[in-house]
């Protein structure tokens, strides 16, 4: 994979750039893709995106060849049977307004094609990175693409930039909303306008992504729960099957890739639940 950071009238909306070949053959034909408080913007090269509501559903979606995948507070499930090239962008905080026009929680926890909010330009890109075959040109075609959607938008208010590193440090939305100045209310709403997620589900997703860290140092569930900052180890638990649809055990004997693309190898059985 190339991943490079972007040109610098670029950085306040976009941590990074990307492109890859398409990986080998998968060893599984689903795989859970699990919570981020990110957005990214992928476009696949060789076949359309295919997603699972859950381990249950048997048919799926296709969804598009390029999607704009908004923050998300569950997982979703992929199809990896047909592996794929594919050129992305890792999207900021505040950034959907500059590049999309709309707020971030219009996108969250869903996958937007991209011609719904670019319309003609999302396919004339797709056929131009179509054209490439050199990394490094396709990274320059997608900031060209970005540069020429790029638009005025107004700044992230400081108190949200201060919300999201105090929700890093366990701090009670509460005393957030009350250091920034702005009422809960008025903080719920910028803050989902800028990140997709209100601070509570943020933060639920900080403490899930900080438990799978510990996971994969091979921690006793127990301690993990603790670190983590669940109350108890049940509560780690349930929290970890609703957020990943699998648990603790499941996740730790399941091939994964990259921390939260989760290869499931026997998908049914692995997430508990019955085809319907």
């Amino acid at each position: 994979m190339s991943l490079r950071r972007p040109h610098p009238a670029l950085r306040p909306y976009v941590e990074a750039v990307w492109a890859s070949a398409a990986p080998g053959q998968s060893v599984a034909p689903r795989e859970h893709v699990l919570p981020c408080t990110g957005m990214h913007l992928a476009i696949r090269l060789d076949g359309p995106l295919r997603l699972y509501r859950d381990a249950g559903d048997l048919r799926g979606e296709t969804v598009a060849d390029a999607v704009v995948a908004g923050a998300r507070a569950g997982f979703y499930v992929k199809d990896t049977t047909q592996p794929s090239r594919s050129v992305g962008v890792i999207l900021r905080p505040g950034a959907t307004q500059a590049l999309f026009g709309c707020d971030a929680d219009e996108l969250s926890s869903s996958h937007t094609p991209l011609d719904a909010l670019w319309g003609p330009a999302a396919g004339r890109l797709h056929e131009a990175l179509l054209d490439c075959d050199d990394e490094s040109h396709q990274l320059e075609l997608m900031q060209r693409a970005l540069f020429a959607r790029l638009r005025p938008a107004r700044a992230m208010h400081p108190a949200i930039a201060q919300a999201m590193q105090g929700l890093g440090q366990r701090e009670p939305v509460a005393s957030l909303a009350q250091a920034s100045g702005l009422s809960h209310r008025h903080l719920l709403a910028r803050f989902r306008a800028a990140t997709g997620l209100a601070p509570k589900a943020y933060a639920r997703v900080l403490r899930f992504r900080h438990a799978l860290r510990l996971l994969a140092r091979g921690q006793p569930l127990a301690d993990i729960a603790i670190d983590a900052g669940y109350s108890d180890q049940a509560h780690f638990n349930r929290e970890f099957r609703e957020l990943s649809g699998m648990t603790p055990q499941a996740y730790r004997r399941a091939p994964v890739r990259g921390e939260a693309h989760v290869a499931m190898v026997n998908f049914l059985q692995d997430a508990g639940t019955a085809p319907t």
